[in-house]
């Protein structure tokens, strides 16, 4: 086999693909960030023809460009969650103003090999994202956060994404290198599990339609 890594990844890619579709998830496989950009912004957003967008915290959003891209864009109307000049009262508003737009952006903590999303969110805006408010919403996903299960999931959040983001948004200033990860006191998990939520939805609807 010429490339056995570029052959493993790709298999467990379309597996967990499939299973994410299954769970009534439209999922596209991009080779690199350029290619995943090009995809969203080319394909992707203009099908959603979303007059208002917004996002989550995403490095793998960020690291592809296409924030950029957005919001220098005349079409569309950014309410722009990073921005750094405004006072934590009016972060927090433009927060809870970005549940309300046509398309929101953001990340997940992890996905598992069965088509689930597993976040831990310091604030919540992701999750509530996630789950109501926009109408429509596009995941950047790295092959990083592919887990095999929901144990696997919060053992990567918990040993390694909160730790990493504690370090990258400076939000304890004790924290150490040298300190061991296993003492940090760990954010309150806000877990959505979006199959099961969904799941129940589509259950209510069936419900509704036949009382």
């Amino acid at each position: 086999m010429e490339n056995p890594i570029h052959e493993y990844w790709t298999i467990r890619l379309q597996r967990t693909q499939k299973a994410l579709e299954a769970n009534n998830f439209d999922v596209y496989i991009a080779d690199n960030k350029d290619m995943a950009k090009k995809l969203a912004y080319e394909t992707i957003i203009p099908t959603m023809a979303p007059k208002t967008i917004s996002w989550g915290g995403s490095m793998t959003f960020v690291g592809t460009r296409l924030y950029e891209a957005l919001r220098n864009d005349p079409r569309y109307t950014v309410l722009d969650t990073y921005d750094k000049s405004l006072s934590p009262e009016a972060s927090m508003q433009r927060r809870r103003e970005s549940l309300l737009v046509d398309l929101f952006i953001t990340g997940t903590n992890a996905v598992t090999e069965n088509g689930q999303l597993v976040n831990l969110d310091m604030i919540g805006n992701r999750v509530a994202a996630l789950t109501f408010g926009p109408r429509h919403v596009l995941l950047f996903i790295g092959r990083n956060k592919l887990v095999p299960d929901r144990e696997a999931a919060m053992a990567r959040i918990k040993g390694y994404a909160a730790p990493v983001n504690v370090m990258r948004l400076e939000k304890k200033k004790s924290l150490r290198q040298d300190r061991p990860l296993r003492k940090l006191q760990q954010p309150r998990p806000h877990l959505q599990y979006l199959d099961d939520h969904r799941k129940k939805l589509s259950q209510a609807a069936h419900q509704d339609r036949f009382d």
